[in-house]
């Protein structure tokens, strides 16, 4: 399994949904970390220190900064990038395939877009 941090801005419905699907989920939410309001890059270095994933819908500017952290040899333990307007339902079939069937080796220094 692949342990998630999930961004302050991802929608909780999804979140609810996944941990119903996935109830022995490992997440950290962003916020209980104290990166609430945080920078991309502090949220990304972050990530990386604790081994997880970073689930977000910004999919404008958090995969710019990973694929930085990418070019400067910087570990990156891998982003999913969720458009906020992929129905809540796929996102939670998606996001449970990568929590449940991924290594933590194939999702390294990747940025995965959905719908998958």
């Amino acid at each position: 399994m692949v342990p998630l941090l999930i961004d302050e801005n991802l929608n909780h419905r999804i979140l609810r949904g996944l941990v119903r699907s996935v109830p022995h989920l490992d997440y950290l939410l962003a916020t209980d970390t104290g990166l609430k309001g945080a920078e991309d890059p502090a949220l990304l270095e972050f990530a990386a220190k604790a081994g997880r994933v970073l689930v977000t819908h910004d999919i404008r500017t958090i995969p710019k900064h990973a694929y930085e952290r990418v070019r400067a040899r910087l570990p990156m333990p891998g982003v999913v990038a969720i458009p906020d307007d992929l129905p809540i339902g796929k996102a939670i079939e998606d996001l449970a395939i990568v929590a449940e069937c991924a290594t933590r080796a194939e999702v390294q220094s990747l940025v995965i877009y959905f719908p998958l």
